[in-house]
């Protein structure tokens, strides 16, 4: 059989392909999708075509492959990505991709408020940051132990409120 002759047999199979398509689907035009599909995929593997058998099973048993595949593919593609209109700031935060721009941001943020702190809560609050103990704190600035870890509170509170945009529900 030549190739002219089983792309004519297989054009002749067109009208029940699409009544078999409508089986699977409820809408016409995804139905005449899944004939063209269907068509497209037994052309151009003619050559697994055995010559003698059922044209017409082979044809059904590729729309039925092809529909299931394509279901499939629907199927984890729309369990991957959120289609709410309504997405939610921590989804946002969870599905964008990060980029330099978005951290020089934050970082700019983070200084600012940093800033904002008087010296009295900087400073511990920094050293703190660094790695050094509350005894060292409290050695270094020569203050009580009691008041290095009150100003580093105030300071963390100061700093939580200045950054509160950034807060993840």
């Amino acid at each position: 059989m030549t190739k002219n002759e089983f792309d004519s047999m297989v054009i002749e199979q067109s009208d029940s392909l699409k009544l078999y398509a409508r089986n699977f689907t409820s809408d016409y035009e995804d139905a005449n999708d899944l004939v063209q599909d269907t068509i497209l995929k037994a052309v151009t593997y003619f050559k697994n075509f055995k010559e003698g058998t059922n044209l017409k099973g082979w044809l059904y048993t590729i729309m039925k492959n092809t529909f299931i595949n394509n279901y499939r593919r629907i199927v984890k593609t729309n369990s991957f990505i959120t289609k709410d209109e309504d997405i939610s700031n921590s989804n946002l935060l969870i599905s964008a991709s990060s980029n330099q721009g978005e951290s020089k941001f934050v970082m700019e943020d983070i200084h600012e408020a940093l800033s904002n702190l008087s010296e009295e809560y900087y400073v511990p609050f920094s050293l703190y940051f660094e790695g050094f103990k509350y005894h060292e704190i409290s050695e270094h600035l020569n203050i009580p132990i009691g008041t290095v870890k009150t100003r580093i509170h105030v300071a963390r509170k100061l700093m939580k409120r200045s950054l509160s945009a950034y807060k993840v529900a």
